[in-house]
This record gives structure tokens, sequence and C-alpha cells, in this order.
């Protein structure tokens, strides 16, 4: 841990490797929730960064998985595999809509640390939304300040 000038206390970010679908990146955030514990944060921001470009993060119901599953079936509704418009197809069908997918929602979320817990409500999670039909590793860093 390192202190600014204005004794603003910053964590070196830490990495994490993920696999599945619609991972759950809670566990990441209880991780993240002993990185707090250990650095003493009683108040700050925790980002979470996904480095893919066909998986994306995002905040959203904890509780009754249809929320997942409908959003899911939405966004395959607009954004369709197969569509003659793409031109970048070499790794399959679904790729170029993978691609398309992450550009319409997150790559990274910013989650508020308050009274040293991540503010999030109590029916929100935190997931990785994969967007390809067999999903490789995903790497996902996470930040405190």
């Amino acid at each position: 841990m390192m202190k600014t000038k204005d004794n603003v206390k910053h964590l070196p970010q830490k990495r994490y490797f993920l696999e599945g679908y619609l991972i759950e990146v809670l566990k990441i955030a209880v991780t993240g929730q002993g990185l707090l514990d250990r650095a003493e944060m009683n108040e700050g921001l925790c980002t979470l960064f996904i480095q893919h470009t066909s998986a994306s993060l995002l905040i959203q119901e904890n509780f009754d998985p249809s929320a997942r599953a409908d959003l899911e079936r939405w966004l395959n509704r607009l954004v369709p595999e197969n569509d003659n418009l793409y031109t970048h197809t070499l790794e399959g069908p679904d790729d170029m809509p993978a691609h398309i997918k992450s550009s319409l929602t997150a790559t990274s979320i910013s989650v508020p640390v308050l009274g040293g817990n991540l503010g999030l409500g109590t029916w929100q999670g935190i997931f990785l939304w994969e967007h390809r039909h067999q999903p490789g590793n995903r790497k996902v860093i996470l930040h405190l300040i």
C-alpha cells in the first residue's frame, strides 16, 4: 500500500482469472472486501475492468436469475448471429456479435466503498457477462483507491 502526498491510500491492483458463463464476479468483490479489510479502507472506490472484447461486466439483480436470462435473450435478439453485414467471422458466428454486445455493455464498473463495505444495493450483484458460446479464461483487474 502506498500513500500519496494527500495521504490517500492506494492499493496495488489485483488480477483475477475466471472461467465460465455468467460467472458471478461477486467472488472477486468478496476478495475485494478482504483487500478493503487489509487496507483498513473505510471509504473509497473499487473498480473492476475486464481485459476482453467479447465479454462484459454488469451490476444486476442477484436474487432471481431469470432477470439475467431475460437480458441475455433480449441482447441476443438485438444482436443476432449470422447477420450478412458481419465480415469478422473467422472465429465463428458468435464472434462478431460478442464484440458488438461488449461494446454496447460495460467493460469496467466502479462501486463505492462505504463504511468499509462495497456499496452494492440489497439485490445487486456484480457479474461477468460472457458473450461467446465457448468462453475462455477471462482476466479481470480489481483496483481499490
